[in-house]
């Protein structure tokens, strides 16, 4: 049972992400970077993490798309227009996809041994030992993310001012 939901809630995260980068128009795009979320916080869920699937719910899904439409929307940004791709791009495009596919489940078969097995609900760690890591050995890191996450805000706003 558990390998079905697996793989019908990878499906629909790889499903998302092929939706998020063909649509014209970045809300949509948005919209399908949410779908993606709620699908990996479902496979975290899976795995016994759920402290990390709702983290997943909360801070990606919820905060930071929030923080994409606004950006999106404070910059009027539009449908976006189709250019004509070169034949160069169109002839190698799809052989080299498969060769990058192919060179992936080579590595995975060959690093990873065939008898080992996911087991699901059985995730190592508890919730006051990710804190605990969180805000004793990556303090730095933890604030230097929210100090980006607010310069990149700031810039945006600079970015969309109108001149008056």
């Amino acid at each position: 049972m558990y390998e079905i939901l697996f793989f019908v809630f990878a499906a629909a995260a790889v499903g998302f992400a092929i939706n998020l980068l063909v649509q014209r128009h970045p809300i949509y795009s948005a919209i399908s970077l949410i779908g993606v979320m709620a699908s990996l916080a479902s496979l975290y869920l899976m795995l016994g993490a759920e402290f990390i699937a709702a983290v997943q719910v909360i801070v990606y899904a919820g905060a930071i798309m929030v923080l994409f439409v606004f950006v999106i929307m404070l910059l009027n940004a539009g449908v976006e227009e189709r250019t004509n791709r070169s034949r160069m791009a169109k002839q190698l495009g799809a052989p080299l996809v498969v060769l990058l596919l192919g060179l992936l489940t080579s590595l995975v078969y060959r690093n990873f041994p065939p008898d080992a097995a996911v087991r699901f609900g059985d995730f190592p760690g508890q919730t006051a030992d990710i804190g605990r890591r969180l805000y004793i050995y990556y303090m730095l890191p933890f604030e230097v993310v929210s100090i980006l996450i607010l310069v990149a805000i700031v810039g945006a706003v600079v970015l969309a001012k109108k001149e008056t």
